[in-house]
C-alpha cells in the first residue's frame, strides 16, 4: 500500500466536542486505509472517547495541546497567543510537513487566520479563499469565497476562479466547469466597481471557462459549477442557503402533520423527502476547504455531527491524490 495520508483533526473543535470529532474520525479510518490520523486536544478527554470505539491503532496518534479557542475569542488575538491550542499545534503539524492536510469545526475566525499565517499561502497567490460546495439542480457548485476576504481587489477574485476551476475538475470531476461572476444582472455593464473591474479580467483568461454574470436567483439551478465573489456577499449566499433549507424542511414538516391524511401521506413519501432534503442542505459535504495554502485546511461546521467530520476527513484524500497545490502552483503561480 502507499504511503498513507496523514491528515491532523482538531479534536477539540465544534460544538460537541470531543464526542462527534473522535467519533468521525474513528469511522473515517474503517471507510478506507489510505488514511493516517492524528487528534490534537487534551489528551486525557481524547483517550476518553476512543475507549468507547474499536479501531486500528497504529493509525491515530494524540498529540497534546492544552488550550482550546473559542468562538468568541478575536481570531488574530488567539492564534498569536494560543500558541498551544489545538487548531495553531495542528496548523504547524502541517506546517513542517508532518502532516497533509488539517480539519477542523472550530472557530471559523481562527481558521482562516492560521490558515493564512500559520500554515501560509503559496508563494504568489494573494489571498486563500473559503471554497464550500452547495447544492444546485444539477448536483453542487463551488462558492468562492464564502468568509476569508470581505475586502476583495479584482487580481483575488481572478485567482479565485482559478482555483475554484482546478478544484472543481480534479476533485470533483467537472470537465470544463463553467465559471460566474455573482452580479445584480446578466448585463456586462452592470455591477459595483469590483464587478465591473473583474468581469473583463476572467473573461480574457483562456484558462477557465467563463460564461459572464449569474444573479443570485440562478444560483439554485446550476447555472454555474464555480460561482465567484468576495466574502461578503458569498458569506450572505452561504446563509440564505442555509436557513432557506431549514425554513423549507419546517414548512413541509408542518404541512404534512395537519390533518391524519396528510400524516399517512408524509409516512410514504418520507424516505425520499429526507434524501432529497439531506441532498440539498449538502450533508454530504463535510467541510470547506481554504485554497491557495500551502497545504490543505478544511473548515467544517460548528454544528457538525461525526458524519459531517467523517465526509470532511475522507475528502482530504481527492485534494491529496491530484495534487491540487501542485496543480495551483503550475498552472497560476508560474504563468
Amino acid at each position: 500500500m502507499s504511503e498513507q495520508i496523514k491528515i491532523v483533526v482538531d479534536a477539540m473543535g465544534g460544538d460537541d466536542a470531543p464526542q462527534v470529532t473522535v467519533q468521525g474520525a474513528v469511522e473515517a479510518l474503517k471507510i478506507t486505509e489510505k488514511i493516517s490520523i492524528i487528534l490534537t486536544g487534551r489528551t486525557d478527554a481524547i483517550e476518553q472517547e476512543l475507549k468507547k470505539y474499536s479501531y486500528d491503532s497504529s493509525r491515530i496518534k494524540i498529540v497534546q495541546a492544552d488550550d482550546v479557542i473559542g468562538f468568541d475569542e478575536p481570531p488574530v488575538m488567539a492564534i498569536r497567543k494560543k500558541k498551544n491550542s489545538s487548531i495553531v499545534v495542528g496548523m504547524n503539524l502541517v506546517k513542517r510537513g508532518e502532516a497533509d492536510a488539517f480539519v477542523s469545526a472550530g472557530s471559523t475566525g481562527a481558521i482562516l487566520v492560521g490558515g493564512q499565517f500559520v500554515v501560509g499561502r503559496i508563494k504568489g497567490i494573494e489571498r486563500a479563499p473559503l471554497a464550500p460546495l452547495i447544492p444546485t439542480a444539477n448536483g453542487q457548485s463551488l462558492l468562492i469565497d464564502c468568509g476569508a476576504n470581505v475586502d476583495a481587489r479584482p487580481s483575488h477574485l481572478l485567482q479565485f476562479a482559478q482555483m475554484g476551476s482546478i478544484y472543481m475538475k480534479h476533485v470533483i470531476g467537472v470537465d470544463n466547469p463553467r465559471v460566474a461572476i455573482v452580479n445584480i444582472g446578466a448585463e456586462e455593464e452592470k455591477g459595483n466597481m469590483l464587478v465591473k473591474e473583474t468581469y473583463p479580467l476572467l473573461k480574457e483568461c483562456s484558462d477557465i471557462n467563463f460564461v459572464g454574470s449569474i444573479e443570485a436567483r440562478d444560483i439554485p439551478n446550476g447555472d454555474a459549477d464555480v460561482i465567484v465573489c468576495e466574502a461578503f456577499v458569498g458569506n450572505v449566499i452561504l446563509k440564505l442557503y442555509e436557513g432557506l433549507s431549514s425554513t423549507l424542511l419546517h414548512t413541509v414538516k408542518t404541512g404534512l402533520m395537519r390533518s391524519l391524511r396528510s400524516k399517512v401521506g408524509g409516512l410514504l413519501i418520507k424516505p425520499a423527502l429526507k434524501q432529497t432534503m439531506k441532498e440539498f442542505m449538502g450533508e454530504d459535504q463535510g467541510g470547506a476547504p481554504l485554497l491557495g495554502l500551502n497545504g490543505l485546511v478544511v473548515k467544517a461546521h460548528g454544528s457538525s455531527g461525526s458524519d459531517d467530520i467523517k465526509n470532511a476527513i475522507l475528502q482530504c484524500i481527492q485534494f491529496n491524490e491530484e495534487g491540487i497545490n501542485d496543480k495551483i502552483k503550475e498552472n497560476i503561480v508560474t504563468q
